[in-house]
């Protein structure tokens, strides 16, 4: 008979726990459940020294304080002798996982040895889910202490906000560079090397469904293992550096060969794909870097409309440019002209001017009786109106000779500004 339709598959993840009786199931869950609400609260600035093997929970923080948005809680767990840190509450989650990503990681929890060392720090954010782990002694008799501490701006995860805020507004700049094409490249191959081979191979799978599904796990398996390692960096570079270092340089050669191999992308499509990859690891940096999650949507809610608000505060700017024409009054500009400007207007008016007053003393209504009564000299006048010039030959001579060059209203004027710049004796 088939199975039912739904998430039966998932019963294959279980772990080994799993695979008990239900009646032992359901007194592991029980035995759980019950370890977990005995454990010893962890509050912040506390100090505990003992010799006896037991569970400790460090609660969620209900009360949010903005201050507090890039802080983590520092446990450092000290002793002679080695010891082991057991995740209870990870445990009690692969019977009970609250989202996919949980239950994953608490699979791959089981499959981890714990580490023995005398000294272990945990990095614990005050504003995710309750963890709870246990001491582990290697030996029968041991002591260790506990010691508490708040570190108010961790700045790795500052570090990963700023990273995924610059990575989300570059993502279109980066995706066609082809500096970062190679870097990024070899740098994915390096760290995720399982990942970086499958997307060699990607030709060679037959179904889209095949690849994405195995490109989900080795993504995952990838990520997990980085975190581990990161750990034990320092450990891994004092007594294995020769290998760390023989790995770089093997892997990162034959990254950057099969990089250069491919080439830099040039179709759209891909550098599109690349782009909304790098969008999406960005907004995953931005949640990751937060410790409280409501900040954590809101920033990445306002990256993921951050497009639209710049278009609102396009037009809400050309609004205000738009109101401030209509309610102010535009200040007049006041500008000087030159000598030659100032004549060529001074003709240009002077002729219009002339033109319109010729026009009117020809209409019919024109009083012409009573201005030639006037006059003492009609004929000019009459000229005039008829299409001469308003000035006779004698008069322009003599305008010339009074202010033109060489004039005496010019010579004058030169005379007087040299008399103004010789010093006083």
């Amino acid at each position: 008979m088939r199975p039912r339709p739904g998430r039966w598959w998932l019963l294959l993840w279980l772990p080994p726990l799993a695979t008990l009786p239900p009646g032992a199931m359901c007194r592991e869950e029980a035995a759980a459940a019950l370890s977990v609400q005995r454990c010893k609260t962890l509050k912040e600035m506390d100090l505990i020294k003992t010799s006896q093997s037991d569970c400790y929970c460090y609660n969620q923080n209900s009360q949010m304080n903005w201050k507090y948005v890039w802080s983590t809680v520092q446990v450092k767990i000290t002793s002679p002798g080695l010891l082991s840190i057991i995740y209870i509450t990870e445990r009690h989650n692969c019977q009970y996982p609250e989202t996919i990503l949980s239950f994953i990681k608490c699979v791959i929890h089981n499959f981890w040895t714990p580490k023995e060392s005398n000294e272990i720090t945990i990095i614990i954010n005050p504003y995710r889910e309750t963890m709870c782990f246990s001491v582990e002694p290697a030996k029968k008799i041991f002591s260790y202490t506990i010691s508490m501490s708040r570190n108010i701006v961790d700045f790795k995860l500052f570090l990963v906000f700023v990273a995924g805020i610059f990575l989300f507004f570059y993502a279109k700049t980066l995706s066609q560079n082809p500096i970062f094409y190679y870097s990024s490249g070899t740098v994915l191959g390096l760290l995720m090397t399982s990942v970086f081979v499958l997307l060699l191979v990607k030709r060679y799978i037959p179904k889209y469904s095949t690849f994405w599904a195995l490109m989900v796990g080795c993504w995952f398996a990838s990520v997990y293992v980085l975190c581990q390692l990161m750990d034990e960096l320092k450990w891994l570079w004092y007594e294995n550096r020769i290998y760390i270092l023989g790995y770089v340089l093997i892997v990162g050669f034959f990254s950057f060969a099969a990089c250069y191999k491919h080439g830099p992308l040039v179709d759209d499509k891909s550098r599109c794909l690349l782009m909304w990859t790098l969008q999406l690891l960005s907004l995953a940096l931005v949640y990751a870097g937060v410790a409280m999650p409501q900040f954590a949507c809101v920033a990445v809610t306002l990256l993921l409309f951050s497009r639209s608000l710049c278009y609102l505060l396009k037009a809400f700017s050309y609004v205000r440019w738009k109101m401030k024409q209509w309610f102010t009054s535009e200040k007049l500009v006041v500008t000087y002209l030159t000598e030659d400007e100032y004549r060529e207007q001074a003709d240009t008016q002077t002729t219009s001017a002339l033109e319109e007053l010729r026009q009117a003393c020809r209409r019919p209504d024109f009083p012409s009786w009573l201005v030639v009564s006037r006059l003492q000299t009609p004929k000019k006048f009459a000229d005039f109106v008829l299409g001469e010039s308003h000035l006779s030959p004698e008069e322009i001579s003599l305008h010339e000779e009074q202010y033109g060059l060489g004039g005496a209203f010019l010579e004058e004027q030169l005379f007087n500004l040299r008399t103004d710049t010789l010093p006083a004796s």
